[in-house]
């Protein structure tokens, strides 16, 4: 492994940012008891709930659950939230400023800050566009969060070059960005470059396989944090409190990060509903249709990790 270009922060406050699982009872119908209950959990724990992401299945609900989230988490919250703004296009569609607009404004207008999904007309037309996208919204958005996504996970992914991501960090309206890569050094880069340009920026690290970056100077957002939001709360506390704890707890999570986000990994998301069912947390593992899902067996493994959490928290 290279040399990071950044040094350990020791006893960093960490800013948790956690995708929130939308739970279902079956195929159909979400469970709206204990959506609210996570929502309030995550919240309670000190971490800030993400909703409409990947993890609550915003590629596919329809409109009307989707504003339900919003406003469920903004009721629960008092707008302590962040949100996806997303827009469907197709593989050569321009960049949509006024369906980016629409999506932001549901966001905002329900109190939290949105954050810019990848779309194919934001990404398939070269980093310059990438940025030029960005600095549209700019001009309309008062605050917002970036979003790299790699093509490892859509179709459409775009992991822009250093100097790119410098002219991101310019744009002060953009107060951080989502980094999913999976590259620890270009994940370092970023924390060089931020550290030099603008160090109140927050590099948001959605590498579920390495979530001790933290360790580094990134922030999170992770999808993973769902399964446990209050064990990721007291892990980062323990960090800021310069506790060698942090180390183990960090590791179990870790061995929960990539047993759960195995390939496929997008059913990662079942894998997280049968732990909140084991917990007690949800009714059902249900997924809505069109989600993959995990073997039965997957239900064991995740047993011991809830009851080794357990004897840690």
């Amino acid at each position: 492994m290279p040399i990071p270009p950044v040094p350990l922060r020791p006893c960093r406050r960490i800013t948790g940012m956690s995708a929130v699982l939308l739970p279902h009872r079956d195929e159909a119908t979400v469970d709206w008891n204990a959506f609210e209950a996570h929502v309030a959990r995550t919240h309670q724990a000190g971490l800030t709930p993400a909703v409409n992401m990947d993890t609550g299945y915003v590629q596919l609900i329809d409109a009307a659950t989707r504003q339900r989230v919003l406003a469920v988490t903004a009721q629960i919250t008092g707008g302590a939230f962040v949100a996806g703004a997303a827009v469907a296009d197709d593989p050569g569609s321009g960049f949509d400023l006024d369906g980016y607009l629409a999506a932001a404004a549901e966001v905002s207008d329900a109190g939290g800050t949105p954050i810019i999904f990848p779309s194919h007309g934001l990404n398939d037309h070269g980093d310059a566009a990438w940025l030029d996208g960005y600095g549209r919204l700019a001009g309309e958005l008062p605050r917002f969060i970036g979003f790299e996504l790699g093509p490892m996970f859509v179709p459409h992914g775009r992991i822009v070059p250093l100097d790119t991501y410098r002219g991101l960090l310019e744009l002060p309206q953009c107060i951080g960005a989502k980094h999913s890569s999976l590259s620890r050094p270009l994940e370092w880069d970023r924390l060089a470059l931020r550290d030099e340009v603008r160090p109140d920026f927050m590099v948001l690290t959605g590498n579920d396989l390495a979530i001790d970056m933290v360790m580094y100077g990134s922030d999170y957002l992770l999808g993973l944090s769902t399964f446990a939001p209050a064990a990721f709360a007291r892990r980062d506390r323990l960090w800021h409190d310069g506790d060698p704890a942090f180390h183990e707890l960090n590791d179990l999570l870790q061995y929960l990060g990539h047993f759960a986000f195995r390939p496929p990994v997008p059913a990662y998301r079942h894998d997280a509903a049968m732990f909140l069912q084991l917990r007690g947390w949800a009714t059902s593992d249900a997924t809505p249709l069109g989600a993959p899902r995990r073997p039965e067996a997957d239900r064991a493994v995740l047993h011991d990790i809830a009851e080794r959490l357990e004897a840690l928290l």
